[in-house]
């Protein structure tokens, strides 16, 4: 059922079917929302833009946020529970330690091959809302963080694990797995560089070994790496 179809449906319902019916109608626009966010970044939405491709009336459109400026942070909210879906509870299926960090990376990679096409709203709202502060660079800002933050954890699991060396230092690790991702969407969105993928794949597998971990997959605990070259 499209958006339209959903909005001109009879209101003669009871309370609660009217209910679940509005917040379809809202996820819809959310959708749709999203994928024009991809194409024309955060800052491109409004309520007249998204009215005309989900062929509403801007009035209709406007009752389910309020402002723009919802607008906008639903978006972010949506995308971050599919960035959720995508990447952090497949990879939480792995064993904690390293198996979970290279599945973490592996996952966040695999969508970014994806965006490398329909664009990530993580990165293109960073460029658009970097000197803009407000609700809506906090709530981006926020959702980054919230990523961040299971990424670090999943570092810290692994040095405890003794898969990463004991004086890793977590946020310098963070930092430049974080980097690879960037300059994946740059090499290869912007540029079209070939074998990016590839190259940001193989960066990580450096980023691992000069921290400590065995190549493939090691999950062994190993305390020094004097250990490792016996």
């Amino acid at each position: 059922m499209s958006v339209t179809e959903l909005a001109l449906k009879p209101a003669r319902a009871r309370p609660g079917k009217a209910l679940q019916k509005g917040q379809q109608t809202k996820a819809a626009i959310v959708d749709a929302a999203l994928g024009l966010a991809t194409q024309i970044g955060l800052e491109g939405l409004s309520i007249g833009a998204l009215a005309e491709v989900t062929q509403m009336s801007k009035s209709g459109v406007f009752a389910h946020f309020g402002s723009r400026e919802e607008l906008q942070i639903s978006v972010i909210r949506e995308y971050h529970n599919r960035f959720e879906q995508e990447v952090f509870y497949p990879a939480m299926q792995a064993e904690r330690g390293l198996p979970r960090l290279r599945s973490m990376f592996a996952q966040w990679m695999k969508r970014t091959s994806v965006e490398i096409d329909s664009g990530c709203i993580y990165i293109s709202g960073a460029v658009e809302f970097d000197d803009r502060p407000g609700p809506v660079r906090d709530a981006l800002a926020s959702s980054v963080q919230t990523w961040h933050s299971a990424m670090t954890r999943a570092i810290t699991q692994a040095k405890e694990a003794g898969h990463l060396d004991a004086d890793v230092d977590e946020e310098q690790m963070l930092f430049e797995i974080h980097g690879l991702i960037l300059a994946l969407h740059y090499e290869a969105r912007f540029l079209k560089t070939p074998g990016s993928i590839a190259r940001a794949n193989a960066g990580f597998e450096h980023i691992l070994q000069r921290n400590g971990a065995a190549p493939a997959l090691a999950s062994r605990p190993r305390s020094t790496r004097s250990a490792r070259k016996e």
